[in-house]
């Protein structure tokens, strides 16, 4: 029987969840890196014990961890990001001139095909690559040095390349989002870059429609049919049928259409999940009510996913990596919020438990399904 592996990061550490094909009884080994901000962890699809974690704190910096025996241990591998594209300036919340920083990395993508291959996607908002399992990196300098980028702007948790998808018909293809820029894509394996943005809408830019300026906060997509992307912004679901290059609302009877984190379902590319946040100022679920929306329509449509899930006095936030999907049958849905609950369910979302409490406030969650 196949088991799962469930990846947390939080903001005093990271942990590593499992069970076995049921999904029933789960065993919680962490915290590893105690006391120290895990914003990502995930796994290597071709090598389910190769795991990555980005490790960061405001007094030590960053630190990418790795480890090779499915999270028994670890060790810090190289951590020399440095940008080499553009060095000049990119707009700040006044609209001024800012230098870009290196921050912190908020999202590693582990290669489909090579196990030592792994992206990075840092702030200030630039993707890298290590081809020798995070020992050394490099720029992908084309997205920063994308003649937009001067337009690009920090959301309200810094200007982060947050995402990384990777098209597993099209190994040079990889659609990355950022906040506030919006969702790019390159089909050359990072050397060129093309704004991804025409159909979102953001009332609060200077022009509504631009090209760049919009605050994507997750895009995600079906490996069976990786042209279809779905997208939650800080305000509107929605959908791409031509792998970004027009989009459409699909926010319909949502109860609103705030929130961080979207993911689709494994076997049925157009099964959706979204949790409602209710406004960008108010971030906790309408009325007290955690509930995850699905839609088995790709969009428009949606049904509230409510047993198991508390519905009075619930004011937790599911931030924008904290949501993942297994790729068992029936498939697994998982997502972590900031009150420190990790909650599963078995059957695509019509039962809820949570599978661990009181961590710290979850930051990611990954999900591996092993042999």
């Amino acid at each position: 029987m196949s088991s799962v592996r469930v990846l947390v990061g939080t903001r005093k550490g990271a942990f590593v969840l499992t069970s076995d094909g049921t999904r029933k009884t789960w065993q919680v080994d962490g915290p590893h890196f105690g006391g120290w901000e895990i914003y990502h962890v995930k796994g290597s699809p071709v090598d389910p014990n190769r795991l990555y974690a980005s490790q960061s704190s405001g007094w030590f910096g960053q630190l990418i961890q790795r480890s090779n025996d499915g999270g028994r241990s670890w060790e810090p591998v190289g951590n020399a990001f440095a940008y080499e594209g553009e060095t000049g300036t990119h707009q700040w919340y006044d609209g001024t001139p800012h230098p870009w920083e290196f921050k912190r990395v908020w999202h590693l993508e582990p290669s489909l095909t090579e196990p030592d291959v792994v992206y990075a996607g840092a702030e200030d908002a630039a993707i890298f690559r290590s081809g020798d399992g995070g020992a050394s990196w490099r720029e992908l300098p084309g997205l920063r040095s994308h003649d937009s980028g001067s337009r690009w702007q920090p959301g309200a948790g810094g200007m982060c390349l947050h995402t990384i998808l990777q098209d597993p018909a099209d190994p040079k293809r990889l659609f990355v989002a950022i906040s506030a820029a919006g969702a790019f894509r390159t089909d050359d394996g990072g050397s060129t870059w093309k704004p991804i943005n025409r159909g979102l809408r953001s009332q609060y830019i200077p022009e509504p429609t631009a090209e760049v300026g919009h605050c994507v906060h997750r895009i995600a997509l079906n490996a069976a049919r990786p042209d279809v992307l779905f997208m939650q912004k800080h305000w509107d679901v929605m959908r791409s049928d031509d792998a970004g290059d027009s989009w459409t609302e699909v926010s319909g009877n949502l109860p609103t259409d705030f929130g961080f984190v979207v993911d689709v379902h494994a076997h049925e590319p157009e099964t959706v999940y979204v949790i409602p946040i209710k406004s960008d100022s108010e971030h906790y679920p309408p009325d007290g009510k955690l509930r995850v929306y699905r839609s088995r329509t790709g969009g428009h449509e949606w049904e509230a996913l409510t047993e198991g899930l508390p519905q009075r006095d619930c004011y937790v936030n599911v931030l924008r990596s904290a949501m993942a999907v297994d790729t068992l049958d029936t498939c697994g849905i998982y997502f972590g919020t900031t009150g420190g609950q990790v909650y599963g369910s078995p059957d695509g979302g019509n039962t809820w438990s949570a599978i661990v409490r009181d961590l710290p406030a979850v930051l990611s969650v990954e999900v591996q399904t092993l042999p």
